[in-house]
């Protein structure tokens, strides 16, 4: 690559991470706190963050998982007890080494009391397989206890040095599942079930198309026996990791001796899983759906679907009922949705208009007296901008009509953009020529060493992003070695 090459692709990456950027903060979701690498996240990106939570939550408790609260503090020795797991996290802790601050007696200030050491280092959580696994050791006795099914919803601690508001943050929001089972087969549907529940969210409701996958070795979570994923597209060509579920094997179950007496009375370790997604899933959202006017908030996530705006003029006043009649119309034809009636009279409605663009509230309703004379309303939707007019009567069945072809039509057009971007390459150089000029998933023979993996990242920043699920097998020849290998797999630069 040349020199105004490479200039000119770093100055995209900051174009486009600044475009970001001002919209998180723009459109009122989040901002930087006082606290380096962390984020504040604001009502409005946490209203749709409890939107998520809410309709994950409901999933995960249909299909038997309950919830539960873990400490965020582990104990240093816990984590030292699963080798891989601590390799995978220990450049990512926050540690806890004493337990009280006094007043310097030499005037400088508040200091750490030097004699409040604590006994025993404590982790701020990166994530809780190891406090959990010690709390299993005293729930599980018996088959009997088996599946254990348990969710919890949580902050954790991963001390990032490159932050991004949502995308990768120094303390972030998330759910994780950690469960445990009598076999391994058990153990492997569990975790199959939750990507499947996944994909299942993050299509039909976040609208954004996924591949779902297993992770190569390299790549697969610290202590993990297998790791599938969920992999998605943005709309600048860069992958993201939605969410994970591991089968974790009996690691874990050994490093806590998790034993359990089976049904033919032998002592058995239990089998593990985990799983999980993040506050992430906000930077999914906005990246697969923004446009130049901000964001565009799917339908059945969105805290407010519906903005109804009254058009008022000199001449409203004179017609008074007639026009609050008409209002209240709308509202009773709008009952059930999440709808927002704005008469703030301070604001004038063009300024409204942009304001609910920018929090990309998915239909926009205004009226004024000529359209009360003429018995419709002027209606905006978000995905597509286009404007129309609609009977007042009925209202209601065409507003939950159009929602659901809001909705339909984001997933599809961020389908179509995905799917136009995968590309299949045989060699090295149609691997870097469609990576640097296309962008998205690169489909292509790799000879399943990690030694070549890490060589094509070196050379061209492209990770291998998963193996698909129900992957045909097809003889080839490795894009970088030529060595033999029986199947593509998805590679692209990622967040």
């Amino acid at each position: 690559m040349s020199k105004d090459t490479n200039e000119k692709t770093q100055q995209q990456q900051q174009t486009e991470k600044d475009w970001y950027e001002d919209l998180v903060l723009r459109s009122g979701l989040a901002e930087h706190s006082g606290v380096k690498g962390c984020m504040t996240i604001k009502p409005y990106g946490y209203a749709i963050w409890e939107n998520m939570k809410a309709v994950l939550d409901a999933r995960f408790k249909a299909t038997g998982h309950v919830n539960a609260a873990f400490p965020l503090f582990i104990p240093k020795s816990y984590l030292s007890k699963e080798a891989s797991h601590i390799e995978g996290f220990a450049k990512e802790c926050a540690v806890v080494t004493h337990y009280r601050l006094i007043n310097d007696p030499n005037g400088n200030g508040v200091i750490v009391d030097p004699s409040a050491k604590l006994t025993e280092e404590l982790i701020v959580r990166p994530t809780s397989e190891t406090i959990i696994w010690s709390t299993y050791k005293r729930w599980i006795q018996s088959y009997r206890d088996l599946p254990l099914l348990i969710n919890q919803w949580a902050n954790v601690v991963r001390w990032e040095m490159r932050t991004r508001l949502f995308l990768r943050t120094a303390e972030f929001h998330w759910q994780e599942g950690h469960t445990a089972h009598a076999t391994a087969n058990e153990a492997i549907t569990e975790a199959q079930l939750m990507l499947t529940e996944y994909a299942n969210f993050m299509e039909n409701y976040m609208a954004v198309p996924v591949i779902t996958g297993c992770k190569t070795e390299s790549e697969r979570f610290a202590g993990a026996v297998d790791t599938y994923t969920c992999e998605a597209l943005m709309q600048d060509g860069k992958a993201l990791q939605m969410g994970t579920s591991h089968f974790l094997g009996q690691n874990f179950a050994k490093a806590f001796d998790v034993k359990f007496l089976s049904k033919d009375g032998v002592e058995e370790y239990a089998w593990a899983t985990s799983w999980g997604v993040s506050t992430r899933l906000m930077g999914a959202l906005i990246m697969v759906h923004a446009d130049e006017a901000g964001l565009v908030v799917p339908p059945k996530l969105a805290p407010t679907q519906v903005v109804l705006i009254p058009l008022i003029n000199k001449h409203t006043k004179e017609r008074q009922a007639d026009f609050d009649s008409a209002i209240e119309k709308i509202k009773q034809e709008l009952n059930g949705l999440n709808f927002v009636y704005d008469d703030d009279d301070t604001k004038r409605s063009g300024f409204k208009f942009a304001e609910y663009e920018l929090r990309g509230v998915p239909v926009r309703i205004a009226v004024g007296l000529r359209d009360i004379d003429n018995g419709v309303v002027e209606v905006a939707r978000r995905d597509t901008r286009e404007k129309f007019s609609l009977p007042m009567d009925n209202l209601g069945a065409a507003i939950r009509e159009l929602l659901n072809d809001i909705q339909n039509n984001m997933f599809q057009k961020a389908k179509q953009y995905r799917d136009s971007h995968i590309t299949t390459v045989d060699t090295f150089d149609e691997f870097k020529e469609a990576l640097n000029t296309k962008g998205g998933f690169i489909y292509a023979h790799w000879d399943g060493t990690p030694e070549t993996e890490a060589a094509i990242k070196e050379l061209t920043k492209a990770s291998t992003r998963c193996i698909p699920l129900n992957n045909p097998q097809e003889e080839g020849k490795c894009v970088l070695t030529g060595k033999p290998s029986k199947q593509r797999i998805l590679f692209a630069k990622a967040y």
